[in-house]
């Protein structure tokens, strides 16, 4: 079976699933920051102030993501979405109407938490428990949602800013957005959750990543990207200095990552059906590992161009290689817990990183040994996880 049937028996389901990707883009970072301004001046903070503010709320959303996000394994899908977009549409209407300043970070913190967290864990989660034969390829689609609303939505903000106010543009996609979900809701036939709600009183059945060291022997490999990448999106204008490129540069290699991202998720999604998820999580990262070298010995423009291609590459095929390993090693049931605990980790990690990073740069640092830095990073995760992935429960025995 391939993408195309794939996409004709099983359209309202990918639809679903696509469109809750789709949906996180109102949430995710590159989205945010096209209003970065206006939402700072009416919140009355400085940039820093925001930045700030931005950063405290992602935390807190993802402390929120580890404690609510395991509740799409006993609460029915269809209740799921609807919950998360009514909180979504309340954090909008925040954002953009209240009169304190505080009620504006509180709808800032649940953009962040619908959008970035629980669209994201929706999408993926309903892929990668519903299917089982083409799981890869349905993982890949989904993916491919987030994709499409990092290439089409910048230059659309863009254009609609001319004629249309900030807050006018949020109302329009939130209508728009509406008006797709809408026909899912009421006329295709959702899934339904493959537990019960815990009985009050009595701890929660199913794994607990954060006790099983294996979830923490796997953790280093699927964060290197997420980590590095954040690194190098947020210390842009370090890298291109000490590089040797410009900033300009960088604009356009960003869209060569975007193109980039578009084989790898559907090349990684076919992949991961016809090799299975273990032997392409010891390959994936290999493009990046690849674009690192090239950095560090030649630098430039042809530097900048390999960590955004290949970066690119490996970020289409990431989520349907870690959301099917962890399919394979702690099953269907429970990947509602699975997932929320690493998306949990992951918006951790994310935020602390730039931090970690700065303090480097403020000593004097030269990028390239930071980028040294990242590549030891990657070594030692691919490292740690290779007897997870040698385990039984990996190979699936």
């Amino acid at each position: 079976m391939g993408y195309r049937t794939l996409l004709r028996d099983h359209r309202g389901l990918l639809g679903i699933c696509f469109l809750a990707m789709f949906t996180s883009s109102l949430g995710q970072s590159f989205f945010i920051g096209l209003f970065q301004a206006p939402i700072s001046e009416r919140l009355g903070l400085t940039a820093g102030q925001f930045g700030s503010a931005y950063a405290l709320v992602t935390l807190i959303s993802g402390f929120a993501v580890l404690r609510l996000g395991p509740s799409i394994d006993w609460i029915a899908p269809r209740r799921f979405a609807l919950l998360v977009l009514a909180a979504l549409v309340t954090g909008v209407a925040l954002l953009t109407l209240a009169p304190w300043w505080g009620l504006g970070l509180l709808g800032l913190g649940l953009v962040r938490f619908c959008g970035q967290g629980m669209m994201t864990h929706l999408g993926n989660t309903l892929a990668g428990r519903e299917f089982v034969a083409m799981r890869g390829r349905a993982l890949g689609l989904t993916s491919m949602g987030i994709m499409l609303g990092e290439t089409l939505l910048p230059p659309v903000v863009a254009a609609l800013l001319v004629i249309l106010g900030w807050r006018e543009l949020w109302w329009l996609f939130g209508l728009l957005l509406a008006g797709c979900w809408i026909p899912l809701l009421l006329r295709t036939t959702w899934p339904q959750a493959p537990g019960q709600r815990p009985a009050r009183g009595q701890p929660r059945s199913g794994p607990r990543p954060f006790r099983d060291v294996r979830f923490w022997r796997l953790l280093p490999l699927l964060m290197t990207l997420p980590i590095t990448m954040t690194g190098l999106f947020i210390y842009q204008a370090a890298m291109t200095r000490d590089l040797g490129s410009t900033l300009g540069m960088y604009a356009l290699a960003l869209t060569g990552m975007g193109l980039a991202k578009l084989p790898g998720a559907l090349l990684g999604g076919r992949w991961v059906d016809r090799l299975g998820p273990v032997r392409l999580a010891r390959l994936y990262l290999l493009p990046y590992a690849l674009a690192l070298l090239i950095a560090i010995a030649f630098g430039g423009h042809l530097g900048v161009w390999a960590l955004m291609v290949g970066g690119g590459l490996a970020m289409g095929s990431q989520e349907s290689i870690a959301t099917s390993l962890l399919v394979r090693i702690w099953g269907s049931e429970h990947l509602g817990t699975v997932r929320a605990t690493l998306s949990a980790a992951m918006v951790f990690a994310t935020g602390l990183a730039p931090a970690f990073l700065g303090v480097f740069l403020d000593l004097g640092a030269h990028f390239s040994l930071i980028l040294a830095g990242m590549l030891g990073f990657l070594v030692a995760g691919w490292a740690l996880a290779q007897g997870v992935l040698a385990s039984p429960e990996a190979r699936g025995e």
